[in-house]
């Protein structure tokens, strides 16, 4: 089912990472869960986090060309997801490349100087915090959390303490991520007329291919 305004599908993505090791340090936690949300239905990927990545990749590979969306995603989960396969060994279609003029919104992820443009196989990629940050946060001076966001447009988030995710049950952890990789499809939804400036366009990237670290790209194209 096309977006409105004749976009490409939009895919939301979430990603869950082992809080009792050190959520947020590439280096040393794994993913535990992965959430896309598609038009047509959520899926959640857990196991091994090889399997998990591969399964996730896999999947964006059968989809059909449209824009991944994130929140954060240019300074976390996107950048968290490439060291991850690359210390797994496991080849993914995500090309990334270092944009320094992408304002933060927090400190860059560990181990990483800043944010990044992206694709992932045929699709784009859209951080709708970028969006939201751009107008509504600025407007109405609001935090842009995606939960914060959901609420003021309506939305219910799944909330829990991100701070223990290790300790939920599975069935609360598959709620919350799925809620935030929909919730992040949804907000995109709502914009379909200021999308188009926000998705990331790269001209070139090398591809992750899990032998090493990130490979900076020749050309990006900011967005206009």
């Amino acid at each position: 089912m096309p977006v409105p305004g004749s976009l490409p599908p939009l895919y939301g993505l979430d990603i869950e990472t082992d809080t009792l090791i050190d959520g947020l340090d590439p280096a040393v936690s794994p993913v535990v869960l992965a959430a896309l949300s598609t038009p047509e239905g959520d899926t959640v990927y857990d196991g091994p986090e090889p399997a998990l990545l591969a399964a996730l990749d896999a999947r964006l590979a059968a989809l059909p060309p449209g824009v991944v969306v994130t929140w954060n995603g240019a300074t976390f989960d996107l950048p968290f997801l490439a060291d991850r396969a690359a210390a797994a060994g496991v080849p993914l279609g995500l090309r990334l490349v270092p944009d320094p003029t992408v304002v933060l919104g927090r400190g860059p992820l560990r181990g990483h100087e800043g944010a990044y443009r992206a694709r992932w196989y045929g699709h784009g990629h859209l951080d709708a915090y970028r969006l939201y940050r751009g107008d509504v946060g600025r407007v109405l001076r609001v935090s842009c959390g995606l939960k914060t966001i959901a609420r003021l447009v309506g939305l219910t988030p799944v909330e829990v303490d991100r701070e223990r995710i290790h300790e939920l049950p599975r069935d609360v952890l598959d709620a919350y991520v799925t809620s935030d990789a929909r919730l992040a499809r949804l907000l995109a939804e709502r914009r379909p007329a200021g999308l188009g400036p926000f998705v990331d366009r790269v001209d070139r990237v090398e591809r992750v291919d899990g032998t090493g670290p990130l490979v900076p790209a020749e050309t990006v194209t900011p967005p206009a």
